[in-house]
């Protein structure tokens, strides 16, 4: 059997550290916390799970304090995990069983990360990390702000999953920390390029996100997710900027970076709908729902773009045209897929109406 350090850099945590260490029992064998400032009990609770807590000056620099918290460890492998991060206990368990049967051989696991749900818990957004690696191979992160680590080798697949619970507002600070590095005249590399270029889109400065964006894609260097993500964001940032037609174009150019995915079709869907083209809005909505589940893919994953969304924009389109059987069929599938969502339940009593109002007649 393995063993496992988790590796965690904190500042301020005190709302979410527990319940993050206390999923990770009979998991980790031993536990770095890297403490960046903390001003609240952070520390404290820490103290109740670990004695391994080391205080690092924070230098707007995440790979630096990432890579000091693996310096720390001595376990086999290393797990990371951010404060508002947790393995519920269906996931905890098979991490155990994980840990029981892995081949040491591995060096990497990854592992999807669930980023957002709906009301009744289905995941709405989630991506994949290379969440525990070996130590022996020597792996580093890399980069001040959006960090990434960097792995290689033997790489397998997991279903367990981190869900991130946040529990804090989203601030201007990682923008910050780009500005000051491009007022410095700092070098950016590919990676750097386009997380900045998130954050000016985030932050509504959509004219200078699109430069970036294209600096970005202009390297030629950027993993074919990020290229896929910058060009739907730029499309959004065209979007605000009231330019329509290069919104299109850039949504299309998602194309030069692998086969149609459903994120931007669905985009396009209704980009047609909003212009009451609806034949040509049914056609692409067609195409979403042909394209089955998603697979081969680690970046962001919209799971409604996949599922019932194109088919709740079917019916729409259909109803639109005074087809309403096949927009009550469709009304119908995006319900199997999810049957609380406001909308399908609002068409459901408006099919249903439509029926009473018939019989009446």
């Amino acid at each position: 059997m393995i063993t496992i350090s988790l590796c965690m850099i904190v500042k301020n945590e005190e709302q979410s550290l527990h319940r993050c260490l206390h999923s990770v029992r009979e998991v980790a064998d031993e536990i770095i916390i890297v403490d960046t400032g903390s001003t609240d009990k952070t520390k404290e609770i820490a103290s109740s799970f670990t004695e391994f807590i080391y205080d690092l000056t924070w230098n707007d620099h995440f790979a630096e304090a990432r890579n000091f918290a693996f310096s720390k460890a001595t376990k086999d492998y290393l797990l990371w995990l951010d404060a508002d991060d947790e393995f519920e206990e269906a996931d905890r368990l098979k991490f155990k069983a994980l840990k029981d049967s892995l081949d040491p051989s591995v060096d990497s696991v990854m592992m999807p990360y669930h980023l957002a749900f709906d009301a009744d818990h289905n995941v709405t957004t989630s991506l994949k990390r290379n969440r525990l690696v070996r130590r022996a191979a020597g792996f580093r992160w890399e980069g001040p702000v959006h960090e990434v680590l960097i792995v290689s080798g033997n790489v397998i697949q997991s279903d367990i999953a981190v869900t991130h619970k946040k529990d804090k507002a989203y601030t201007d600070r990682n923008l910050r920390i780009y500005q000051k590095r491009e007022s410095e005249n700092e070098s950016f590399s590919p990676r750097d390029l386009y997380y900045f270029a998130n954050e000016l889109k985030d932050h509504g400065l959509h004219e200078k996100a699109v430069t970036y964006y294209e600096r970005f894609l202009a390297t030629k260097q950027g993993w074919r997710e990020d290229c896929f993500a910058a060009c739907l964001k730029m499309g959004y940032c065209y979007g605000n900027l009231m330019n329509r037609q290069m919104q299109l174009r850039t949504w299309f150019r998602t194309l030069l970076y692998g086969k149609p995915r459903a994120e931007m079709i669905c985009r396009v869907g209704n980009f047609f709908y909003e212009d009451n083209k609806l034949e040509l809005a049914i056609y692409w909505f067609q195409k979403a729902t042909s394209l089955g589940e998603p697979t081969d893919y680690a970046g962001v994953i919209d799971h409604a773009a996949w599922t019932w969304m194109p088919h709740l924009h079917l019916c729409l389109c259909y109803d639109r045209m005074g087809q309403k059987q096949k927009a009550e069929l469709h009304n119908e599938i995006a319900y199997v897929y999810n049957p609380t969502h406001p909308s399908i339940l609002h068409n459901k009593a408006y099919f249903a109406n439509l029926r009473r109002e018939e019989k009446a007649l």
